[in-house]
């Protein structure tokens, strides 16, 4: 039986303390009022916009997903030193213009950690903002209510091409 390093808790805890000194790190009342305002813009723009079925129309606004995010961020052109991102086109990607995301919204409570460590330096080198939710073990869960799923570790908002 293997034992359990008592300094690695310690290690991930001061890794999220680090992570959110250093980022916008939603909690409590802030976290509440993050999620409620970004629930009424999807339902009012779900309204709006009644032509696509809903999870056509939220799979256009929102990447979820760590899997789904990290793809985006890789195809994305890393940015310029001047602060400015680079419109580079894909090879292969024959015209059309890649997914560029707006910013990230990141559970930074979610077990396993390493599950999400790479996104925030990713997306520093595509200066993509990223915003921490961190809920207890809730995150995710909170997440998820979003985009009307179970959970979300990882939400990343999607440039509107209109």
């Amino acid at each position: 039986m293997r034992l359990r390093n008592p300094n690695s808790t310690k290690k991930r805890k001061k890794e999220v303390a680090d992570l959110s000194r250093h980022q916008n790190c939603y909690e409590g009342e802030r976290l509440d009022e993050l999620l409620r305002s970004i629930k009424r813009e999807v339902e009012s723009e779900k309204l709006l916009n009644e032509a696509l079925p809903e999870k056509i129309w939220l799979k256009q606004q929102f990447a979820v997903g760590v899997n789904d995010v990290t793809r985006v961020l890789e195809r994305m052109a890393p940015s310029a030193d001047s602060g400015t991102a680079v419109s580079a086109q894909n090879p292969g990607s024959k015209g059309r213009p890649s997914t560029q995301l707006q910013a990230i919204i990141l559970a930074c409570d979610c077990n396993p950690r390493w599950l999400t460590r790479h996104v925030p330096g990713l997306a520093e080198s595509r200066k993509v903002p990223v915003i921490l939710v961190k809920d207890g073990k809730r995150g995710s869960l909170r997440l998820g209510e979003v985009v009307q799923l179970k959970t979300a570790i990882a939400l990343g908002i999607k440039v509107s091409l209109q």
